[in-house]
């Protein structure tokens, strides 16, 4: 696909793609935002050099692409309730993101996207990883595939940050196992480590079984990559077709960065 307003290189043959000739500290114009949402859709992330954002350039380049979604699960800078920080340093028990997962998907309308830029990087590691749920759908066998649609899951906030606020009320929500995309068409796997509990239309012991395939399956090498971060690196993912997993690998380093989440105007489907 061509694109009028930048160039995109693929990263990998199935997710990911470095974009060049954009500068996102200035407003976008239609046609670039245009332009981002379907290499959004297409790639499923973006990779980003030399946008150095701060914290309102960030919110102002996530308006563009529609409301920003307020995390209900961690807590956000006070002094920017819309902007999530992802700190981790030699005194983190846990890291931001250190299981696959999709963002919020224990939102009943999940963030479509998110959009981080890294400030500090440790000298080496700290990378993220992502992997296309198109890919892993599309290698699914036709009778999978076809055993799969129609089945419904939860998704609950509790597995996922529990452990940071063992006494937080988080949401829950139920949303298709497989998914289609609403600009590319095309159909995803939507089920995470992280935040889904069970499949509804069967015995627990039964969809978990389904559940542990499926997240092995999403997560395998063959459709995935590793984000290199570098300062002033901005990454926007579609968590409608990818999954992610920070990989913890450089402490007792520091490593800092903002995140804004885009809402969705629709629910999953």
């Amino acid at each position: 696909m061509q694109f009028q307003s930048f160039t995109t290189k693929k990263i990998t043959p199935h997710v990911g793609a470095d974009v060049n000739g954009i500068d996102l500290t200035q407003p976008l114009s239609g046609q670039q935002v245009e332009d981002v949402l379907q290499a959004l859709a297409q790639f499923g992330v973006l990779r980003f050099e030399h946008q150095p954002l701060d914290h309102a350039s960030l919110k102002a380049l996530g308006r563009h692409f529609g409301d920003l979604h307020f995390h209900t699960g961690v807590k956000a800078m006070s002094d920017h309730p819309e902007i999530t920080e992802i700190y981790s340093d030699e005194n983190s028990k846990h890291v931001n993101g250190e299981l696959w997962h999709t963002d919020l998907s224990c939102d009943p309308i999940p963030p479509m996207g998110s959009i981080l830029k890294m400030s500090i990087c440790p000298d080496t590691g700290g990378d993220t990883a992502f992997a296309s749920c198109y890919a892993a759908y599309d290698a699914l066998s036709e009778r999978m595939k076809t055993y799969l649609e129609g089945l419904t899951a939860t998704h609950d906030g509790h597995f996922a940050f529990s452990r940071f606020n063992p006494d937080g009320k988080f949401t829950r929500a139920s949303h298709p196992v497989i998914n289609t995309h609403p600009i590319s068409r095309k159909k995803a796997i939507y089920v995470n480590r992280s935040f889904t509990s069970h499949i509804n239309d069967m015995p627990y012991e039964e969809g978990s079984a389904l559940l542990a395939f499926l997240y092995d399956h999403c997560e395998r090498a063959e459709w995935s990559m590793r984000f290199r971060w570098e300062p002033s690196v901005v990454a926007f993912w579609d968590n409608r077709c990818v999954q992610h997993l920070a990989v913890w690998d450089y402490f007792p380093q520091l490593r800092s960065g903002i995140r804004v989440q885009i809402a969705a105007t629709e629910t999953i489907s």
